[in-house]
């Protein structure tokens, strides 16, 4: 049976982190061998057996220390052999009773040891008391483990001290340690977000020629933001990142630039699900919000609030004990998004709806306006320019005049007109088809379609 070097490398992990926990107890319970240092224990290393470990490959990428070695081995030990946490288990003979200082906590799910800061603490200071500045150092958020999101600090109540918390692997990174495949953020409670991108390039986006520029200004800052920041030395005058504001009709393409400005500079963009963001229970918005901007924090990506007036909307005079809330949750949501380095984009149907504090803080605000009707001539032709074709009968020109529609409304009238004329073993669409897309458009929003001579 072929072997497999990652399997091999995490379980010599679990071997040396067996020999940690012993020499630990042993030292300070001052039993026999109490006076050898378990920092002198050997650290398992890469062979001709493991030479191909992610495990190995990841730790000298990440340059670990010893410390955080012995952080990233704990925390793999309920997944990988959990028997060996089962000496945690033993009782103070003095009070009848588990240690305190070796911490852990036990699931109801899980009848194994489960290690918290407390328990990395004592095994990193239980007899080197100077030490416990590296566990302070390990779970400060600007570590390494936390800004790749591997450790997690799990806390389900409230007023429980850091240490005391539980300490868990990502999921997705003890996929990658043990397949050496890396799944990508799926959209969940946990990551109320979801990646969004196009097949579309700039080409295909039909907007103003000043909205347009100032759209490219925020390609620029993509491009040659993080120049400015350092070897220009703009990082002492201004706060990091970019926020942006889309702001006009739905179907203007808003979104579909969203996706170019990521396309074109090499970033994933996000689009944050407000309906599992948003929650009527004090203190659970800025929770869920949370979840997004700390696994963006150290991530290039573009995040898109859609809809953002849910989030972002105007506050209200503090009358009441709800409205004070809502006001100390739209302070926390701007102290977020000021303080993250990336770049966001709001968008929202009216500029009015959103609130001034954080309209303040944007460096553009971009409107995206209903198209001209020489903008929805090109639209018509871009949407109609593949196997599925306009009569030619049919006088786009006069179309584009008549009705007034945005792209996204365009596309969707392109949707159903494919759909009539593939049923109809047809790739060109007669005039009757198309006003019938159009007038389902306009009945969205309460329109009613006029019909006159197309040609």
């Amino acid at each position: 049976m072929e072997t497999n070097p990652n399997i091999i490398s995490l379980y010599n992990e679990m071997d040396w982190l067996q020999k940690v926990i012993d020499q630990v107890i042993c030292s300070y319970l001052l039993q026999e061998g109490h006076e050898n240092r378990w920092q002198d224990i050997p650290l398992p290393e890469a062979n001709a057996e493991t030479e191909d470990s992610v495990y190995y490959k990841k730790i000298i990428e990440w340059n670990l220390n010893l410390y955080e070695r012995l952080c990233l081995a704990l925390i793999l030990a309920p997944q990988i052999k959990p028997e060996i946490l089962d000496i945690f288990f033993s009782k103070n003979a003095m009070y009848d009773r588990g240690f305190t200082e070796f911490g852990g906590v036990i699931n109801k799910n899980h009848s194994g040891f489960l290690p918290t800061g407390q328990t990395l603490s004592f095994l990193i200071s239980a007899v080197n008391p100077e030490l416990r500045i590296e566990v302070l150092y390990i779970l400060n958020t600007s570590n390494i483990l936390s800004r790749e999101q591997v450790l997690v600090l799990e806390n389900n109540e409230s007023n429980v001290p850091i240490l005391n918390q539980v300490l868990s692997i990502n999921e997705r990174w003890l996929n990658f340690f043990i397949t050496g495949t890396l799944p990508k953020l799926e959209h969940s409670v946990s990551f109320p977000a979801q990646q969004i991108s196009t097949k579309l390039n700039w080409e295909d986006l039909v907007l103003e020629e000043h909205v347009m520029n100032q759209v490219m200004e925020i390609n620029a800052w993509l491009n040659h933001g993080k120049t400015l920041m350092t070897e220009w030395g703009l990082e002492n005058k201004i706060k990091p990142g970019y926020r942006t504001l889309f702001y006009g009709p739905p179907g203007t393409g808003k979104t579909l630039t969203a996706t170019l400005l990521g396309k074109s500079t090499n970033r994933e963009v996000y689009r944050v699900d407000l309906s599992m963001i948003v929650s009527k229970y004090i203190g659970e918005t800025e929770k869920n919000l949370s979840k997004i901007f700390d696994v963006a924090q150290h991530k290039d990506w573009i995040l898109f609030f859609d809809e953002a007036d849910a989030l972002f909307g105007k506050r209200t005079n503090a009358s009441s004990s709800n409205d004070r809330h809502a006001n100390q949750q739209t302070g926390y949501l701007l102290q977020r998004i000021e303080d993250f380095p990336g770049v966001v984009i709001l968008a929202s149907n009216l500029k009015e709806n959103m609130d001034e504090a954080f309209s303040r803080r944007f460096q553009s605000m971009i409107h995206f306006t209903m198209p001209t009707a020489e903008e929805r001539i090109l639209l018509w032709q871009k949407a109609f320019s593949g196997k599925c074709q306009l009569s030619p009968d049919i006088a786009i020109e006069s179309i584009a005049e008549e009705y007034e529609l945005a792209g996204g409304a365009i596309i969707n009238v392109l949707r159903f007109c494919a759909l009539a004329a593939i049923q109809k073993n047809e790739t060109i669409v007669n005039q009757h088809d198309l006003l019938e897309g159009i007038r389902r458009e306009f009945k969205k929003e309460n329109k009613t379609l006029v019909v006159t001579q197309m040609n």
